[in-house]
């Protein structure tokens, strides 16, 4: 299993930054193109809530639509959230989105577990591609809202 780990500070309020990533429409803008990512769920609202399901097609390898579905398992209003895979490209996925007010800003962290299934060749995919695609899409967030809200 892997453990990563993605820190950001961002010069804005804890509201703004709860406003903005507790709403699931904002995946879509800080996720790459490539990725192919849109947000099928019938209803997804403008703000997450434990026990929400949200389904979606992604491309995370050489272009193939999968579906994925995560629920929002734990929830903290203006300090953390968690989404866990329920089906999906991964044999397990655990994301904790943690939100810290600090020097006039928030301190935005991921903790990110993940599997990737099939024993010993998905751990060869993963050390070969998977890993390293992870950490672009996390590059690509980090850009993308540097862009957004300052740095």
């Amino acid at each position: 299993m892997r453990e990563l780990y993605f820190k950001q500070w961002l010069p804005i309020s804890l509201d703004e930054a709860w406003a903005f990533f507790s709403n699931p429409s904002n995946l879509k803008e800080i996720t790459p193109a490539q990725m192919g990512f849109v947000v099928t769920s019938s209803y997804h609202g403008e703000k997450m809530y434990a026990g929400q399901i949200i389904r979606y097609i992604v491309k995370p390898l050489f272009g193939i639509p999968l579906k994925w579905c995560t629920e929002i398992t734990h929830v903290v209003e203006k300090q953390y959230f968690v989404d866990e895979q329920r089906f999906g490209p991964y044999a397990f996925w655990h994301h904790q989105h943690r939100f810290t007010e600090q020097n006039g800003g928030v301190l935005m962290e991921d903790i990110l577990h993940y599997k990737v299934p099939f024993g010993i060749l998905g751990s060869l995919v993963d050390r070969m591609i998977v890993n390293r695609e992870v950490n672009t899409i996390f590059a690509y967030r980090r850009k993308i809202l540097s862009e957004r809200f300052g740095s």
